[in-house]
């Protein structure tokens, strides 16, 4: 109870800190109850995360054979993020989202599985969270993969509602059991095994209901998508019209989706203040052969730290302030959406820790001249960091791998001239070489790195049971 008690007086603490925070800065102050429709209103969050979903699965990605008119028309309305970064897996790249921190800091670096009792710290303070501080209305709908038990669901991190899987649709409480997810409503399991042909437009409806229900005060939905996942699954509705099998089936409901929420939104008069972002969770599993999607012209696909497993589709939309039909090459990642959401919402992000993620309003903006506000990147697979990019250069640091002890050696590439990765430059510019193998070292200190055996200075413990 005294913890407890503890954690409630801090939470009040870091409520009321925002809080001043933003009268401070002149921003509009919200009520924890309904407000009226202003110019002062915040403005709304919804993202829409896919789950294994490929850079060129969309059409508006270059997609030859998926058709996505939803998701085009969201890009010709908005904006095209085309280096844009998550984690290479599922559970780290939710974590980056919504702590706005390297899966590394907060100690989830890899994939959860049902038999795991650690997740999500309460000690993090997430974007939901932090949006409640401004009197948002917050829901999640889909795959959390942030622990399944019940001091990890989203119900005690920031959200009022919750609807979806708690884990992936491949797993299963019972590893002897084929994979079976339960669908929870909340902290309540309301159907076992989750019955996976109608997620997605179980997912839609729920989406539009709350954001029906809650039209007169800000809010924030986070739609994370079970599919384009394996085990794939589609209602008969969808079924076979898609020129790309089952896999295009289910990415063509996922644009269907997409698009009944944005005429949601249109209807309700809530498009001109309501932020949508589309992206995935990490690369295209490539093993799953027709079932899984594709990463071109990109190397690679999911589980790795080649650009085909980290670089994502992204569409950013919000009419009258996000330029249509705008295309940004600079470089973000997921962990960015934690600030920025922050700073439109009102609030401050918190000062007594670090955060990676970086404010992109500018680069979301269409600000002319904008640039990254990172100067470096670093891509880690589970607790190994595998890479380094700074400006258009990606250094792939050398290292074994596998039971063989196969060895990966350094390679330097050209983001900029060389998408792929096909050339090795690192023989070409070995002062290039040097600098970010620095800056690896730098964060080997900072975050940790098993490869070399380093455990990080600045690095928050999960949360266990």
């Amino acid at each position: 109870m005294k913890n407890e008690e503890k954690l409630l007086s801090r939470r009040r603490f870091i409520q009321a800190s925002l809080a001043g925070s933003a009268a401070l800065l002149g921003l509009p102050r919200l009520s924890s109850g309904k407000s009226s429709p202003s110019s002062d209103r915040p403005p709304n969050f919804i993202i829409i995360l896919a789950d294994d979903l490929g850079y060129q699965d969309l059409g508006c990605f270059g997609s030859p054979l998926i058709k996505t008119p939803n998701l085009d028309r969201m890009a010709a309305e908005g904006a095209k993020f085309t280096s844009f970064y998550a984690a290479p897996s599922c559970t780290p790249s939710r974590a980056g989202l919504l702590t706005g921190c390297y899966p590394m800091r907060v100690s989830l670096p890899r994939v959860l599985n049902p038999r795991d009792t650690i997740g999500i710290s309460s000690k993090e303070i997430t974007l939901a969270q932090l949006l409640k501080t401004r009197g948002y209305a917050t829901c999640c709908i889909g795959k959390w993969h942030l622990g399944h038990l019940r001091p990890f669901l989203p119900t005690r991190h920031g959200f009022d509602h919750y609807f979806g899987l708690p884990y992936s649709n491949d797993m299963s409480a019972d590893p002897k059991i084929k994979p079976s997810p339960p669908l929870m409503r909340d902290e309540r399991i309301i159907e076992l095994p989750a019955k996976t042909e109608t997620l997605t437009e179980r997912y839609t409806e729920e989406a539009i209901k709350f954001i029906t229900e809650n039209k007169d005060q800000p809010f924030f939905l986070y739609l994370p998508h079970t599919f384009p996942h394996t085990p794939l699954a589609i209602s008969e509705r969808f079924k076979g019209k898609s020129a790309r099998g089952l896999y295009g089936d289910v990415v063509e409901c996922i644009d269907w989706s997409a698009g009944r929420i944005l005429d949601t939104l249109k209807k309700l008069g809530l498009d001109k203040n309501t932020i949508v972002v589309f992206f995935s969770d990490n690369g295209p599993w490539l093993i799953r052969g027709e079932n899984g999607g594709s990463a071109l012209p990109l190397r690679a696909g999911k589980g790795t730290t080649y650009e085909g497993g980290v670089r994502e589709p992204c569409i950013m939309w919000w009419p009258g302030h996000i330029p249509a039909g705008s295309v940004c090459s600079e470089m973000a990642c997921n962990m960015d959406l934690y600030p920025t959401f922050a700073k439109l919402a009102g609030a401050k992000a918190p000062t007594d820790r670090i955060i990676d993620g970086k404010d992109i309003w500018s680069l979301m903006a269409g600000v002319p001249g904008a640039k990254t506000p990172h100067d470096v990147f670093f891509y880690y697979r589970n607790d190994r960091l595998e890479a380094v990019r700074s400006g258009k250069w990606k250094l792939i640091l050398e290292r074994t791998e596998g039971r063989a002890q196969l060895r990966v050696p350094t390679a330097l590439y050209d983001l900029d001239a060389d998408i792929s990765e096909e050339h090795d430059l690192s023989a070409s510019y070995p002062k290039v070489v040097k600098r970010l193998q620095v800056l690896a070292e730098e964060c080997r200190e900072d975050l940790g790195d098993i490869i070399t055996g380093r455990t990080g200075k600045n690095v928050r413990p999960s949360g266990k049971v």
